[in-house]
């Protein structure tokens, strides 16, 4: 399980997992808006960072040494992105 970040709780957003076990969606409301998901890269974890409306990327290709650390890791990236 992961906490939400105080970043997300701040703007009423909730993560809630996907139906494949292991991806997280960055739901604003009720509506995912993006989709994180950790996945292995060359013995390590990478995460991909998708939004749900258009399916543009916005990950940097950075590599982590766990899945929850990629999860984290892709969470922060996702914040840059956005500004927050």
């Amino acid at each position: 399980m992961i906490t939400v970040p105080d970043w997300l709780m701040t703007r009423n957003c909730t993560l809630k997992p996907g139906i494949d076990g292991l991806s997280w969606f960055v739901c604003l409301g009720a509506a995912p808006q993006y989709e994180v998901t950790p996945l292995p890269v060359q013995g390590k974890f990478g995460c991909e960072i998708r939004q749900t409306v258009n399916g543009r990327r916005l990950d940097k290709g950075s590599v982590y040494t766990s899945e929850q650390e990629a999860l984290q890791g892709g969470l922060n990236e996702l914040r840059a992105a956005l500004g927050w």
